[in-house]
């Protein structure tokens, strides 16, 4: 897990508890992750130090700070939980500006490919809205990417997590699930979230990131 903040924490709690051996390093090093150790039983590290036979890296941190990460383990399936904020918290990227999906550059910043999840779903609803399979209020979360056997680990995992994920395309595809677009945060149940996607048109991600800006002074 990289990232400490309310999605990586909130994650790090979740898979923790359901018997995951979590690895977790943020921008600040291993001495500011004691309290969220103490809770979890996670183990610290630092993002120059993360486990080369990791299964899984999780990226959950602002969408300026990738450009800054060290090389991730090559092995693992990447999942980019990142949204991208700009004037609010991120600079502008012009690339994502004139439409690239923010997946897509996120994946050549690393080097490597990604799957988008787990960006819908507000932290607290990952912490509190788990359900089992079948509840009828279980909340459903797309996944994007363009390799299968990746895509079917990270939607078992988000299952594991409580949440029905649903293959969501390519990665090209990943701009249904970005922020503004009707899945974003909505809590949608499986067949309005699948609905919800194909709904989805560029003009609202531009829209909310336009929204964004007009609230910074």
């Amino acid at each position: 897990m990289i990232g400490s903040g309310r999605i990586g924490g909130a994650l790090t709690r979740r898979l923790t508890q359901l018997g995951h051996d979590v690895v977790i390093a943020n921008a600040h090093g291993p001495e500011t992750l004691a309290d969220l150790v103490g809770e979890t039983g996670a183990t610290a590290t630092s993002t120059t130090d993360l486990p080369a036979d990791a299964d899984v890296v999780v990226v959950a941190i602002p969408f300026a700070a990738i450009a800054d990460l060290p090389q991730l383990p090559r092995a693992a399936v990447i999942v980019d939980a990142v949204n991208y904020v700009p004037g609010l918290r991120d600079p502008e990227v012009p690339a994502i500006e004139a439409g690239e999906p923010e997946s897509m550059w996120t994946a050549d910043q690393l080097g490597l490919p990604v799957v988008k999840a787990l960006n819908t779903i507000a932290a607290r609803s990952l912490q509190q809205r788990s359900r089992p399979r079948g509840a009828a209020d279980r909340i459903a979360a797309p996944v994007a990417g363009d390799d299968e056997a990746s895509k079917q680990l990270v939607i078992d995992l988000v299952d594991a997590l409580g949440f029905d994920a649903f293959e969501a395309g390519n990665l090209p595809d990943s701009w249904r699930q970005q922020p503004g677009t009707p899945v974003y945060t909505a809590d949608l149940a499986l067949d309005a979230a699948r609905a919800a996607i194909t709904d989805a048109r560029p003009e609202q991600t531009t829209a909310w990131r336009d929204a964004v800006r007009a609230t910074v002074p």
